[in-house]
């Protein structure tokens, strides 16, 4: 059997067609498909420059593309001190938030791992600092990831909550 398309039917398979590789190519994320040892400039021709940038311990950067203040992702590229790929990873995921040591980390430790927070601010009762993160649970719920940082800057509580920007019920208070 044969079928045989009329001018604006091949435009609109065409379409179709072209609809499809678009979703096929949207599956793969910014931070897949990078070969650890390839240079740098495989990641930054494709993503462009990164907006932020740390230096690593061991002479290597840490280059960030984040999707924030809107967005729920930041990809971190791991390169070191010759320019090579050492890892690409989504950073604003609970796992990663997870490595947070209470009493350890710092808000420079918070920064080269996450990047810029979406909003600061501070509670003065509490005398604590908060850094907050959008990001998404298990690729389901819109959520806040927060750290609370004392005068000193030493990271002494975490938390996630609802992203308010995403809950319906409370859109409208913003």
């Amino acid at each position: 059997m044969s079928l045989k398309l009329n001018r604006g039917g091949r435009a609109v398979a065409g379409a179709a067609l072209a609809g499809l590789a678009l979703l096929l190519s949207a599956c793969a994320q910014p931070w897949q498909n990078y070969q650890t040892g390839a240079d740098v400039s495989t990641i930054t021709s494709r993503l462009g420059p990164p907006r932020e940038t740390y230096d690593l311990p061991n002479g290597g950067k840490r280059l960030m593309w984040p999707t924030q203040p809107l967005g729920e992702v930041t990809t971190a590229a791991d390169i070191d001190a010759s320019g090579k790929i050492v890892s690409v990873r989504q950073v604003l995921d609970a796992n990663e938030f997870y490595k947070a040591e209470i009493g350890t980390w710092t808000k420079k430790d918070v920064l080269v791992n996450f990047g810029r927070p979406v909003e600061t601010s501070y509670f003065p009762l509490m005398k604590r600092e908060v850094w907050t993160y959008r990001y998404m649970e298990s690729n389901v719920w819109y959520m806040m990831y927060s750290f609370y940082f004392d005068d000193q800057g030493i990271l002494r509580l975490t938390q996630k909550t609802p992203d308010p920007l995403h809950d319906p019920d409370r859109r409208n208070m913003f």
